[in-house]
């Protein structure tokens, strides 16, 4: 007996052992870090993604380029808090190092290490054996100097229009420079590629709707590319916006602006209260909700009240340049306004069954003719009446 209770012990023991065996995993990378050529003043981010059970720790290290055996462990927060290292442990370990404001002296090899061997931080192991490994390389060239002209700003409209000139010019670069192109509000402008290096952009009748950020950008063939922003500026001028607004009390209303101009504008939506007068409307109330993005702003009010909410409200957009501002006139109606033209037809007939009856009571009794009454006078014969006029009389005696 005691010998088939002890067998059965170690059967339980191996088992419990081969299971964790099974259920154990070793390190591996999901994904690595890349290698990147960056900029002077520039910033670059690393992933670093692995897998494992237990989770792998990570850790990440760095070495110059012209040392490469010499590594030295990054912490977040160094290099005068340049260095920013964000990790989480999940059903992976994922973590990212990232580094702004790049300067020369960043250029390196940065190495991503994970390791979820219970001996990874015994000082008498070899790390090259706890610990996987996986590295990239980045380069760190001079950014190239670029002279560009100052922000313009587009004049109100007037009877003589002045062209606007933007200009850019590479003055030095460290590798072949390819193609220049122009960019307005991040998106290129057709017809401008140029192998150039003093490039230029004309508007040859400036507008509010031509106002944005103006970029210069060169391409060059073994390295980043690189640009020059110039700032067009105008006052805020609003295409489009409601006129009217009909709606039934008790519904939701949106009244809305759209305009041009640069920088984008702060919105302000007003209700005029009458004699000059206004008040300004904000979020706070419950019932109204300003949504506002860049060149457009919408103001939402929900359940309508007859009483208070039907009038004239104003959308103002205002930058530094200028400000401009739109009336829309809200209009709610009564929930019995669909039944009003039916309303007034019914009261039309009844005043006119009244009118008739009235009159019908109201005939005078010698307007009412007899069944036996002839219906035209009788003819009498005049003729006959003259000539008995004429008649003498007899005496008899």
């Amino acid at each position: 007996m005691f010998s088939v209770t002890r067998m059965l012990s170690m059967v339980l023991i191996l088992g419990n052992v081969m299971l964790q065996y099974v259920s154990s995993q070793n390190a591996g990378f999901v994904k690595s870090p890349m290698s990147e050529t960056k900029l002077t003043g520039d910033a670059f981010e690393l992933y670093c993604d692995v897998m494992g059970n237990p989770v792998p720790e990570i850790q990440w290290w760095y070495a110059d380029i012209n040392r490469a055996d010499s590594f030295k462990q990054l912490w977040d927060g160094a290099r005068k808090r340049r260095v920013s290292i964000n990790t989480a442990y999940g059903a992976n370990g994922v973590s990212v190092l990232a580094i702004s404001r790049l300067t020369l002296e960043d250029a390196g090899v940065y190495e991503c290490r994970a390791s979820n061997d219970p001996r990874r931080n015994d000082l008498r192991q070899n790390p090259s054996i706890t610990w996987i490994r996986t590295q990239a390389t980045i380069s760190v060239l001079q950014k190239p100097r670029i002279n560009a002209s100052d922000q313009e700003i587009v004049q109100p409209k007037t009877a003589q229009e002045v062209p606007i000139t933007l200009h850019c010019n590479l003055t030095n670069s460290h590798s072949m420079h390819q193609e220049t192109f122009w960019m307005k509000n991040k998106q290129e402008i057709p017809n401008t590629r140029t192998n150039h290096k003093n490039t230029e952009y004309k508007i040859n009748k400036p507008r509010a709707e031509d106002s944005g950020e103006y970029m210069c950008v060169y391409i060059f063939k073994s390295a980043p590319n690189v640009s020059a922003s110039i700032e067009v500026k105008a006052a805020p001028e609003i295409i489009g916006h409601k006129r009217s607004e009909n709606k039934k009390e008790g519904n939701n209303a949106t009244l809305y602006c759209k305009s041009v101009g640069y920088p984008h504008p702060v919105w302000m939506w007003r209700k005029k209260l009458g004699r000059g007068s206004y008040i300004d409307i904000d979020n706070s109330t419950g019932r109204f909700f300003i949504i506002n993005k860049h060149n457009y702003t919408e103001l939402n009010i929900t359940g309508l009240d007859i009483s208070t909410d039907p009038g004239e409200y104003v959308c103002n957009a205002s930058n530094i340049i200028g400000s401009k501002e739109s009336m829309t006139i809200l209009r709610v109606r009564s929930q019995l306004a669909p039944l009003w033209p039916f309303l007034g037809v019914l009261a039309e007939i009844i005043i006119l069954v009244v009118i008739i009856v009235v009159y019908e009571r109201r005939k005078r009794p010698d307007e009412v003719l007899d069944d036996d009454e002839p219906v035209a006078p009788i003819k009498t014969n005049s003729t006959n009446n003259h000539k008995d006029k004429n008649v003498r009389q007899r005496n008899t005696n």
